[in-house]
């Protein structure tokens, strides 16, 4: 069995930068942590692998009604929880069986394992706020086990 790669993206902001869609290509499975904000975003995703979306703040509208505010994804034996704001998971992510979480909102990418979990937050792919990097991530798994990376791409807006 090949490792299976899962992009992650985050506060896109209405902006697909190409640099993000260069790095996410290839990718089996793609996960956006919200803050969308128009559905054009996931319609550029979608074609590059299949695509599991939670709903941040600022996505707001029919087409975003129908998205969950949290969900989960398992991929070859490891489920994934993905919700836009940290602060707003509803579940015990090891009583739940979860070994990652994907977050997004604050716009720093960030890696950590607390008590087995996984934390991995891809940062901002949309407009550049602040001097914040611009940035996305990845999760590789393989055979049971999970590791995370972050990208920070070239971006200058």
């Amino acid at each position: 069995m090949n490792a299976r790669r899962v992009g992650l993206i985050s506060d896109t902001h209405g902006l697909v930068r190409p640099e993000a869609v260069d790095f996410l290509r290839g990718c089996d499975h793609l996960v956006h942590a919200g803050d969308i904000c128009t559905a054009d975003v996931l319609l550029e995703l979608a074609k590059l692998a299949p695509l599991t979306v939670v709903r941040g703040n600022n996505d707001r509208g029919a087409w975003a009604d129908a998205l969950p505010e949290q969900t989960l994804l398992d991929v070859e034996g490891i489920r994934v929880c993905i919700v836009h704001d940290l602060a707003q998971l509803r579940i015990e992510p090891a009583a739940a069986g979860v070994r990652v979480v994907v977050s997004g909102h604050s716009h720093q990418p960030s890696i950590s394992e607390r008590d087995g979990i996984l934390y991995v937050n891809p940062g901002s792919a949309g407009p550049r706020r602040f001097k914040l990097p611009v940035s996305v991530g990845e999760l590789r798994i393989d055979a049971g086990s999970v590791a995370a990376r972050l990208c920070t791409l070239g971006a200058s807006r």
